[in-house]
């Protein structure tokens, strides 16, 4: 049996960014993944964006808190920028536009840089767009693409370069703890023990809780659809912002000269090898047919991801209040990447005693919001 001061379970964007911090900070890691490679499930199936406004507060201020780190990452942590352009451009149905300005006043208050859009002004950045269903639009000109391998495995390699052990292949059988220490019991026979486990399993998170007979917090995996779609050959939509309903209907990017388009479908599942449904393409396929004047004959290639929510909508990162060696990091929905910088910091500091780091907290962000026992989580399911 090996020993560990953590254990992390989940090698995703998540617990790796938790893990790399954990590490720096001076503390003996193993991460326990069980997939044959790091992120295989949801981040390895993301089409990252980084913007400060959006997503819920507590997202928004996460995002905010990564930016830094986003922009100038540790020495060594990779070999290209993290962050490239992209824009994004928010669209507003008849009957949306007090939302739209609510956001535009919101994100400019913070920094944000955005344009509004007639639709005439909209038709000429995004030509093939259908303004008779947009009543006006927002563009926000400093959303970047996030480069979601490079940010991951970064981590990765720092984390081992810091004496970090990552373990593959280690689905988890059984845990249990013995005079406060814990002892997870992989698949092949093999355990693994530790003081403190972070629960980082994405999906799987609940599943991890009762092996380890901590109350599970009802936390619902859904399923994203994402499909790629060729276009006209006099369509040129190299540049182009990614373009994205204000009702979270659609949302299109361009991709190597096509397009990656998704429904943003949010379907309850089971935690698994999630695969996209043919109605989902269709559906796909249909919305973005109504919103543009692309025709599409044949869909290219689809996959889908999970993305996990708590009650609210909103991550935990907090030790749970029945055992204070057993941390939740977990519930991203769709914005573990934008946060995993500030997400893994947060965690790490927490986990260490040293409270919530000081420019989180000029944010004003709290141990409350992100806590297992605020009153909207349900509990015990």
């Amino acid at each position: 049996m090996t020993h560990s001061d953590i254990l992390i379970i989940g090698g995703g964007i998540a617990g790796m960014s938790a893990a790399f911090f954990l590490a720096k900070a001076g503390k003996s890691v193993t991460v326990l993944e069980r997939e044959d490679q790091p992120g295989y499930h949801s981040t390895g199936r993301s089409a990252a964006l980084y913007s400060e406004t959006y997503g819920p507060k507590i997202i928004r201020k996460m995002s905010t808190a990564s930016r830094d780190f986003f922009i100038t990452p540790p020495d060594g942590f990779t070999d290209h920028p993290i962050l490239t352009s992209r824009g994004i451009i928010m669209t507003a149905a008849p009957g949306e536009e007090a939302k739209l300005d609510e956001i535009l006043t919101e994100g400019r208050a913070n920094g944000a840089n955005f344009v509004s859009l007639t639709p005439a002004e909209l038709k000429e950045i995004i030509p093939v767009i259908n303004t008779d269903l947009i009543a006006s639009a927002a563009h926000e000109t400093d959303a970047m693409d996030i480069d979601v391998h490079a940010l991951h495995w970064g981590f990765i390699r720092q984390f081992k370069s810091l004496g970090g052990t990552l373990i593959t292949k280690a689905d988890v059988s059984a845990i249990t703890k013995t005079d406060g220490t814990w002892q997870v019991t992989l698949g092949n026979g093999q355990t693994h023990s530790g003081d403190i486990i972070v629960n980082a399993a994405g999906a799987w998170v609940d599943d991890i809780a009762t092996k380890a007979g901590v109350n599970p917090l009802g936390i619902t995996p859904k399923r994203r659809t994402a499909v790629m779609v060729d276009l006209p050959s006099d369509v040129n939509a190299h540049g182009w912002p990614l373009v994205a309903s204000l009702d979270e209907s659609l949302y299109f990017k361009e991709d190597a000269g096509r397009l990656l388009v998704s429904p943003a479908d949010t379907t309850p599942t089971e935690p698994h090898d999630v695969q996209p449904e043919e109605l989902d393409i269709a559906i796909t396929i249909d919305r973005l047919m109504t919103a543009t004047s692309i025709e599409v004959r044949r869909p290219g290639e689809s996959w889908a991801g999970l993305r996990s929510f708590f009650a609210d909508g909103d991550p935990v990162s907090a030790f749970d209040p029945a055992d204070g060696s057993f941390y939740w990091l977990a519930g991203q929905g769709g914005y573990g990447i934008q946060t995993a910088p500030a997400m893994g910091e947060y965690a790490a500091s927490l986990i260490c005693g040293g409270g919530i780091p000081a420019h989180m907290q000029k944010l004003g962000i709290t141990e409350d919001a992100l806590s297992a026992t605020r009153p909207s989580l349900v509990t015990g399911k």
